[in-house]
């Protein structure tokens, strides 16, 4: 979803902390698996319990099948890691409370209605995690989609390798992947001035300010704005006539 940001690490602690009622695990599950994998929403709505557990415990590496990926493109395979094999565990406990059982092909994410047959749907989804999100405190546009985001963001910061995030996301072009990620200017700007040798420049500047009147100085800027050739008049010796009289013909640098 465009213009949905992603969480941070403090920010995702918070709202795992900040489900409530009959659904919680349902719902908290569905959150840390989320920012875990990067799952697009309807990819994670579409997996079954099976998915997620075999031979008595959660998976280490899930398969997103080419059936439930958007656009029917290849197949592909995201690591588990701890917070989200826990959250399988939480799940699977759940479901074994609520249906008695653990049938490989019921929804891993089941609708209130059905008995655990249909899956949640997007829009029910987005409705299970908004009041954890406005519980948390947490500002900005924020839906199903800062799940994936979320994640792209925190794999890109622990490997610096776009490509990866690219695999893993099932991006076909980096360039999508460079959109999700996005720009932190601040962060750019900080690197830039990290990047300065700080050298000696006595030229340009050093004339410009040579004068001490600041009508002079609100003069010359005006005349740099509307496109004059002031670069001679830069020139010129450090005097009052450095700049022009009122009757001094000018030549424009632009026709």
């Amino acid at each position: 979803m465009k213009g949905t940001r992603p969480l941070d690490n403090a920010e995702i602690r918070k709202v795992s902390e900040a489900f409530s009622g009959t659904f919680t695990v349902r719902n908290r599950s569905l959150f840390m698996l989320g920012v875990s994998v990067g799952g697009r929403i309807s990819e994670l709505l579409a997996l079954k319990v099976g998915d997620v557990w075999q031979n008595g415990k959660p998976i280490k590496d899930l398969l997103f099948d080419r059936k439930i990926v958007k656009g029917g493109e290849v197949s592909r395979a995201v690591p588990v890691n701890v917070d989200g094999r826990q959250a399988i565990e939480a799940l699977i406990a759940w479901h074994t409370e609520i249906y008695g059982d653990l049938d490989p092909e019921r929804p891993l994410f089941p609708s209130r209605k059905g008995q655990g047959s249909q899956p949640m749907t997007r829009i029910s989804a987005h409705r299970s995690l908004k009041p954890a999100f406005e519980a948390a405190g947490l500002n900005g546009k924020l839906s199903t989609h800062s799940l994936r985001k979320s994640y792209a963001q925190r794999l890109y910061e622990q490997t610096n390798d776009i490509y990866a995030v690219q695999e893993m996301l099932g991006h076909k072009s980096v360039v999508t992947t460079q959109r999700y990620l996005g720009v932190n200017y601040a962060s750019v700007r900080d690197a830039s001035e990290a990047m300065s040798i700080d050298f000696e420049c006595n030229v340009t500047t050093k004339t410009l300010h040579s004068v001490n009147d600041a009508a002079d100085d609100e003069l010359l800027i005006e005349l740099l704005r509307r496109g004059y050739d002031v670069a001679r008049l830069l020139q010129k010796d450090e005097s009052e006539q450095s700049f022009p009289s009122s009757d001094e013909e000018i030549t424009p640098k632009f026709v």
